[in-house]
C-alpha cells in the first residue's frame, strides 16, 4: 500500500477514535469529578489507539451498516482499565505510562482502582446502547468482549504473569500469557470490527485468527523493545521485565528466536486476512508495520 495513502488513512482512523472517545465517554467534571477526571486522564493519555483503529478498519474492510465507533470505544475502555490496574503497586508497580505518571501516581491508588472499575461497565454500556437497534449484533459483541476481558484471557493472562520467572520457566504458561494479556484484545478488535462490518461467520473467524497471530507478534516486539529501546522511545520504563523477573519469550528462547517468530506470526496474520472476502489492504500494511516497530 502506498505509504502516503496508508499514513493519511491511519491518521484519519486515529482521529476518528479520539473523537469517539471524547464524544461517547463521561466528561472529566461529571460527578463524582475526581473519579471521572482519573478516567479521562487515562483515556486521554494518547498512545497508538491500536485497538480502536483495528476495530474501525476491520469494520470498514466489509460493508458496515452499523457505527463501529461504539465497539471501538468499548475496546479502548477495557484496554485503558487494564493498563490502570496493571500499573498498580500490587501488580506491575509502574510509575510511568504513555510518557507521563501512571493513574495511581497522578491521583492515588484507590481512585485509580475505581477508575479502572468504572471503565469496565462503561464498555458494555456503549455496546448495549450503540447497537440497541440490532440485538443480535449487540449480543455477539458483548460475548466477544466479555470472554476476551474475562478470567481465561485478559485477566487470566495477567494472573499467570504475576508469578513471573519465580514460578518456574514454562513454555505452556508463557503461551497462555501471550494469548491472554495482549493477543486476545487485538483478536477481539479484529473480530468485533468484522462483526460490525457484517462479515460472514467464516470471515469473522479469519479476522479473529489474524488478530491472535498479530497480537502475539505485537507482544514479542514489546518484549524485545523492553530490552533494546529507551524510556523516551517507549513512553514507559524499560528493563522492567528483567527487573521484575517477568517471563518473556526472549528470556526463555532468546532474541533471535523471538524475531523469527514475529516474522512467522505476521505472515500468518496476513494469510488469514488475504483469505477473507474483504478489502484488507490497509490492515495488512498495519500488521506489517506493527511487527516493524523493532527496526
Amino acid at each position: 500500500m502506498d505509504a502516503k495513502l496508508f499514513q493519511s488513512r491511519h491518521e484519519a482512523l486515529v482521529q476518528q477514535a479520539e473523537n469517539a472517545l471524547r464524544d461517547l465517554t463521561p466528561l472529566a467534571d461529571a460527578r463524582p469529578a475526581r473519579l471521572h477526571a482519573a478516567m479521562r486522564y487515562s483515556l486521554d493519555a494518547g498512545g497508538k489507539r491500536l485497538r480502536p483503529v483495528l476495530c474501525l478498519a476491520s469494520a470498514a474492510a466489509f460493508s458496515p451498516s452499523a457505527d463501529a465507533r461504539y465497539a471501538a470505544t468499548a475496546l479502548e475502555c477495557i484496554h485503558t482499565y487494564s493498563l490502570i490496574h496493571d500499573d498498580l503497586p500490587c501488580m506491575d508497580n509502574s510509575d510511568l505510562r504513555r510518557g507521563r505518571p501512571s493513574c495511581h501516581k497522578a491521583f492515588d491508588e484507590a481512585t485509580a482502582l475505581l477508575a479502572g472499575d468504572a471503565l469496565q461497565p462503561l464498555a458494555f454500556e456503549l455496546i448495549a446502547t450503540g447497537y440497541a437497534a440490532n440485538p443480535a449484533l449487540a449480543t455477539d459483541l458483548v460475548r466477544e468482549l466479555a470472554v476476551t476481558a474475562g478470567s481465561t484471557l485478559l485477566v487470566g493472562g495477567q494472573t499467570e504473569d504475576m508469578g513471573g520467572l519465580a514460578a518456574g520457566p514454562s513454555t505452556d504458561r508463557l503461551e497462555y500469557i501471550l494469548l491472554g494479556k495482549t493477543a486476545a484484545m487485538l483478536s477481539a478488535s479484529f473480530a468485533m470490527g468484522a462483526l460490525v462490518g457484517g462479515a460472514s461467520p467464516a470471515d469473522v473467524e479469519r479476522f479473529r485468527q489474524a488478530g491472535r497471530a498479530a497480537g502475539i507478534a505485537f507482544q514479542l516486539v514489546d518484549d524485545e523493545l523492553d530490552l533494546t529501546a529507551d524510556a523516551t522511545q517507549l513512553g514507559k520504563p524499560v528493563g522492567a521485565d528483567v527487573q521484575n523477573g517477568k517471563m518473556t519469550y526472549a528470556s526463555l528462547h532468546g532474541l533471535a528466536a523471538g524475531r523469527q517468530r514475529i516474522d512467522a506470526l505476521t505472515a500468518e496474520a496476513i494469510t488469514h486476512l488475504r483469505a477473507s472476502q474483504s478489502d484488507s489492504e490497509f490492515l495488512i500494511e498495519l500488521v506489517t508495520r506493527m511487527a516493524g516497530r523493532r527496526n
